[in-house]
């Protein structure tokens, strides 16, 4: 059964071309000189009753004006949108009712108030009967033992029980979808661990479809079989998340501060990194924030080891960092044909 059904969608802006000095800003008051801005540019796109999809993007690629027409938040320009068979924008208290949300530099609990406190005020907002609220507070308990929470004002969590705690609060009224975004942003592994493991655990007993926004493409890789990358307003890649691991699972990004002065004669620090090994093209590098450079490669043609080593024999290296590549490098890789 498909869940969410968007078909040519577009959303369009119009934006005021703005004058310079304090004359233009009088002048913009009355001013009709506007651009238009294509936010989503027709897109199209179908999910199933169940799936969690990864849906991503750089920053300004859509994603967030795509989520809010999914919302019914806003009304797109054109193109049909259905979620449960409804259009979100001419039913929104219906709507409302069958969606569920987590924003992971957000709460919808209440702050000052204990975490069972909270449950009972979303309970009465959603109208979940009591029966259900009593079924789905044991399914809580049992998974990330909420009980031992209820007491505790929301502001005295620590930043991963307050993530649990908001993921049981998105299911509490049993949605038809959940958009999660960002669920697991600044959290250490052993929280992310168990906040993915609650995710599943809930989808599958639940059967909801769940939308995944983040720039972890550890979440990404633990909870969806299926990514959905945009671009500019457009779909870029639409299938297999198995496809972009294989293809980007084995990259990290070397990031090393050297002295900003050694980052001047980049093209030549390139040339002799590229010059030592024998896949130069499995290695991308360009200066980062003032005085890092970043190196991001494929570990299973160039050892990350083996280029740590030989840019050390170089410079002084001040610190390193090791990280997964990012979604934005991903998006940019795939938009220049790495898939195809």
């Amino acid at each position: 059964m498909t869940m969410i059904k968007l078909v040519d969608l577009k959303k369009n802006y119009q934006v005021l071309n703005r004058s310079e000095g304090l004359g233009g800003a009088f002048r913009d008051l009355f001013s009709r000189d506007y651009r238009v801005v294509e936010a989503v540019k027709g897109l199209s796109l179908e999910i199933d009753e169940g799936e969690i999809v990864g849906f991503v993007g750089p920053n300004g690629a859509g994603k967030s004006t795509t989520i809010k027409m999914m919302t019914g938040v806003l009304k797109p320009s054109s193109g049909t949108l259905t979620v449960n068979g409804r259009v979100p924008t001419k039913n929104r208290a219906r709507n409302m009712q069958e969606i569920g949300v987590v924003f992971g530099q957000r709460t919808q609990l209440w702050w000052d108030l204990p975490v069972i406190e909270s449950f009972k005020i979303l309970r009465q907002i959603y109208q979940v009967d009591k029966a259900e609220f009593a079924r789905n507070m044991g399914l809580f308990e049992d998974l990330i033992d909420l009980k031992a929470l209820y007491s505790t004002p929301v502001r005295y969590l620590s930043l991963g029980q307050r993530m649990l705690c908001d993921v049981a609060a998105a299911f509490l009224h049993d949605p038809k979808v959940i958009f999660l975004d960002e669920p697991t942003i600044g959290l250490d592994i052993s929280v992310k661990t168990r906040i993915r493991q609650v995710i599943q655990s809930l989808n599958q007993l639940k059967k909801t479809t769940i939308i995944l926004t983040t720039h972890d493409l550890s979440d990404i890789e633990a909870l969806c079989k299926r990514i959905v990358v945009i671009d500019k307003g457009a779909v870029v890649y639409d299938g297999s998340i198995a496809r972009v691991t294989q293809m980007f699972g084995a990259h990290r990004t070397l990031k090393i501060q050297l002295d900003p002065a050694q980052l001047l004669a980049m093209d030549q620090l390139a040339a002799g990194v590229h010059g030592q090994f024998s896949r130069p093209d499995a290695i991308q590098m360009e200066p980062g924030e003032e005085g890092w450079l970043h190196v991001t490669l494929n570990q299973e043609q160039v050892q990350l080891i083996e280029v740590l080593h030989y840019l050390g024999s170089l410079y002084p290296i001040q610190d390193i960092k090791i990280e997964e590549i990012s979604i934005d490098k991903i998006v940019k890789d795939i938009y220049e044909g790495a898939l195809a």
